[in-house]
């Protein structure tokens, strides 16, 4: 018995079009083909668990229309729904818990409806992957793991900067972002980091009150992947940025405070 009552499971529909004034039947791929392309490219996306019910229509930003949360929101359907064309990519920038992976998601979600190839890659496991490649009982090489990275169309690089900077993870970052520029392939990217310069970049003086000061300052992006780096990234991207509460730990006191019922 067929799966598909349009096609037969034939993979092909056909549609009656009107064409120099007469009546043509054409054959065109079903709808039953089209959800499985989608259904293959969302699994080869590799989207954690977690976020697979990240989507813009659940996204609802606790601020004003005019807030960063709802300017952010509008930014990220604004560019699914003009890819590809849209110029670069993204650097969604803000604070812990404000939304930044679920947007993200939301984008390669809507862009795999229309059959582009992404990829959801954390930062910090590419890394330990890396890392593991060079343990000879591994079998696969460091190419393995970056080569989708590199040759993806859409590729989110979640929470860049989340591992301590070395002379080797600045060099793998470089890497990366480099080849993805190289090639003009769109990269999304967010960050809890600040959008900044390294600490005392641009300060050709030094003393102790100055030390004292860069020392007290909040890390930022250009202190986790190198001021090059940061200077790349906007080249490559657009930059949005999300300012508000953790919504993780405000729905955590809320539920927590939700008095048990009674036996």
């Amino acid at each position: 018995m067929a799966n598909c009552p349009v096609c037969d499971d034939t993979g092909f529909k056909y549609i009656e079009r009107t064409e120099k004034g007469r009546s043509v039947r054409r054959a065109t791929r079903c709808d039953c083909q089209l959800e499985q392309d989608s259904a293959r490219l969302l699994d080869a996306a590799h989207i954690p668990v977690r976020y697979f019910d990240c989507s813009f229509a659940r996204f609802h930003p606790p601020d004003e229309p005019s807030g960063s949360l709802a300017r952010a929101k509008v930014a990220a359907e604004t560019f699914a729904d003009n890819y590809p064309s849209v110029r670069g990519g993204l650097l969604i920038v803000g604070d812990i818990g404000v939304g930044k992976t679920h947007l993200s998601v939301a984008i390669l979600k809507q862009l795999i409806r229309k059959r582009v190839r992404c990829l959801f890659s954390d930062y910090r496991e590419l890394l330990k992957q890396i890392q593991n490649s060079y343990n000879p009982s591994v079998q696969e090489t460091e190419s393995d793991i970056l080569r989708p990275v590199f040759n993806t169309e859409v590729v989110v690089l979640d929470e860049l900067g989340a591992v301590r900077p070395s002379e080797w993870v600045w060099d793998t970052v470089s890497l990366i972002l480099n080849s993805r520029y190289n090639n003009r392939l769109t990269t999304i990217i967010t960050t809890n980091y600040p959008d900044l310069p390294p600490a005392g970049a641009g300060d050709d003086t030094d003393s102790a009150a100055k030390a004292a000061k860069r020392a007290a300052r909040p890390e930022s992006l250009g202190d986790r992947i190198g001021e090059r780096m940061r200077s790349r990234l906007h080249e490559m991207c657009d930059v949005i940025e999300m300012r508000g509460k953790d919504h993780r730990t405000t729905r955590q006191r809320s539920v927590g405070s939700v008095p048990l019922r009674k036996s």
